[in-house]
């Protein structure tokens, strides 16, 4: 069973490969691909590492027994199993902190779920005015950065439990 979902997740993550690898060919190759384009293959493969995620999520389900669920958050995975499992483990501490592919995830997903949230602009009474963007890293290095790192722990988790 965990093989089928490690199917469906290396297949996510090699569509969000192929979106990536456009985007950076477009904009390489100086064809300045225009806004809406690069906008729409970017969502387009954070869409796929997220459906990676969510594909992820039952893979380790389906790895301790939980053949049928598909939870849809780490939270809902944890409540699911009735022990500690080592991947949960590694993904909470992965949660809890900054700067590694789950949080990327995490960033990426509230992001894209959420509607852009208005500029400020300034004005004659607040000249001084200071924008410290709070959004998660979409250039297209960090999303192959995260999508690898993806792949890496599917990999890993696959090899592990097709040994049993």
């Amino acid at each position: 069973m965990a093989s089928q979902w490690y199917s469906l997740v290396s297949q996510k993550l090699y569509l969000a490969k192929v979106l990536l690898e456009q985007a950076q060919a477009a904009s390489s190759i100086g064809s300045h691909p225009t806004s809406v384009v690069q906008e729409s293959l970017n969502q387009a493969a954070v869409e796929m590492l997220l459906r990676a995620k969510q594909a992820l999520l039952a893979m380790i389900a389906g790895c301790y027994q939980q053949k049928t669920a598909r939870p849809g958050s780490l939270a809902d995975l944890k409540a699911l199993l009735a022990y500690e499992v080592p991947e949960v483990s590694e993904l909470e501490l992965l949660s809890a902190s900054d700067g590694n592919w789950w949080s990327h995830l995490q960033e990426l997903e509230q992001r894209q779920s959420e509607p852009a949230s208005p500029k400020k602009h300034a004005s004659t009474e607040n000249v001084i005015a200071v924008s410290a963007d709070n959004t998660p890293d979409r250039s297209l290095p960090a999303l192959e950065q995260t999508r690898a790192a993806m792949m890496a722990f599917a990999r890993r988790l696959e090899e592990q439990h097709s040994e049993w």
